[in-house]
């Protein structure tokens, strides 16, 4: 257990037992430790720290002409950044080997892996100011991955599981009914259909060069149909909105709809929406034309006979007499005859048997029911069946220091040590 102020072991977050290295879900992290650590030396602490670390790793990685910077060019370029804090910042950057110092030219430059977190976080920040900048950065990846050769099956099941979201959501729209939410999923559509036409391209175009598994194929065809299913929703919202529309109510001679009145009363708060209310529902009217034993009686009907299915009616068949039947005798397992005669030679002997000699033999199931008998010895008054077992008179004494034998015989590795004897024997 670690003590407070130390980081807990890895092992300490799972079962007692379970080895770390033998998770297959774990074993590409622990194989990519390097970068882990990297990317924890530069987001861990608080914001404005991060904010820091993160301007000064970007801009000593922007010049591309000349890579290497003397502290001299650091402290003329950074001179907004008071002097201390940006010691600590260098100092943190060098610790976790972002940043390397060149000790014969006695210049930093950006490490391979500083290199590596820069890059991912460039593609991150070309995307933030974006909408639906999730369905953009996973196309990009996969269309990067695919003209490398690494299609990543990771990032396949996040575009999947992405467009997912977005069908439940268009589906969730459409089931609605709701004008609004079907004019904000058409506009959420419009604003994804870009994606969608480039991922859709993508998709072709790694299906013709071939996958390398056949995983990733059934990814990538999950992902193509749920792509098509989305584009289709345009036509389907056109067609909801447009029976909306032909139900649509106009108020007034200067064409005021319900559907522009309900707009106007999403805008309002709740005290606005009570203060239109007040003073409006005095009386309740009474609704004379509905008659509750009726709607009762039609409900009842509806619910419990036009959806019960039809019952089947069935009867208990007629009673019989059961027939007699003559018991048949039960004879004992054939290994406690066996095991009778053999410790029956014991007994009239002066030596005594080794538990492992009279015990192992023919398999283990055989042997284990021969030692499941072995507590009846000097019991004859148990069940008639041991009685002649339980009456010899014999000894069983287990080993003191709990030793085994090991026969390896018979499906039999290891059994207690012990001693059959005569009970008169010394």
């Amino acid at each position: 257990m670690a003590n407070a102020g130390e980081r807990p072991d890895l092992a300490e977050f799972f079962a007692r037992g379970v080895e770390p290295a033998d998770i297959a879900p774990l074993y590409p992290l622990l194989g990519a430790r390097g970068l882990i650590a990297a990317c924890i030396a530069v987001f861990r602490g608080g914001e404005a720290e991060v904010m820091v670390r993160l301007l000064v790793l970007r801009e000593i990685g922007a010049r591309a002409d000349h890579p290497s910077w003397s502290p001299r060019e650091l402290e003329m370029h950074f001179a907004f950044i008071d002097p201390v804090k940006l010691e600590t910042v260098l100092k943190r950057l060098r610790e976790h080997e972002l940043l390397v110092w060149d000790s014969e030219r006695r210049t930093y430059q950006i490490s391979p892996t500083g290199r590596m977190v820069l890059a991912a976080l460039s593609t991150l920040l070309q995307f933030a100011a974006e909408d639906d900048a999730e369905l953009g950065y996973l196309t990009a990846q996969i269309a990067a991955g695919g003209a490398t050769g690494r299609v990543s099956p990771e990032n396949l099941q996040h575009l999947l599981a992405r467009l997912a979201e977005l069908e439940d959501e268009f589906a969730g729209a459409v089931a609605s009914g709701s004008e609004f939410r079907l004019q904000a999923a058409q506009k959420r559509l419009a604003s994804v259909w870009q994606w969608m036409e480039k991922g859709t391209e993508i998709m072709r175009e790694l299906t013709a060069d071939g996958l390398p598994d056949d995983a990733t194929w059934r990814l990538a065809q999950e992902i193509g149909a749920r792509q098509s299913r989305i584009m289709r929703m345009t036509g389907v919202f056109q067609r909801e909105l447009a029976a909306i529309a032909r139900q649509r109510v106009h108020l007034s001679q200067g064409g005021l709809t319900s559907s522009e009145l309900a707009a106007w009363l999403t805008t309002r708060d709740i005290d606005q929406l009570a203060g239109f209310a007040a003073g409006t529902t005095h009386l309740v009217p009474e609704i004379s034309f509905v008659l509750a034993d009726v709607m009762a009686d039609i409900a009842e009907f509806e619910l419990l006979e036009r959806q019960r299915p039809q019952h089947r009616r069935s009867t208990l068949p007629a009673a019989v007499d059961a027939e007699n039947t003559r018991e048949i005798p039960r004879e004992p397992p054939p290994e406690l005859a066996a095991l009778t005669r053999l410790l029956a030679g014991v007994a009239a002997g002066d030596d005594g048997l080794a538990v492992s000699d009279a015990i192992v033999g023919d398999s283990f199931r055989a042997a284990a029911y021969r030692f499941s008998l072995l507590p009846f010895l000097g019991d004859p008054a148990g069940d008639p069946e041991l009685a002649a077992f339980g009456a010899l008179p014999l000894t069983l004494r287990w080993s003191d220091d709990d030793a085994y034998d090991t026969p390896q015989r018979n499906e039999v590795v290891a059994i207690s040590r012990g001693t059959i004897s005569p009970r008169n024997a010394p």
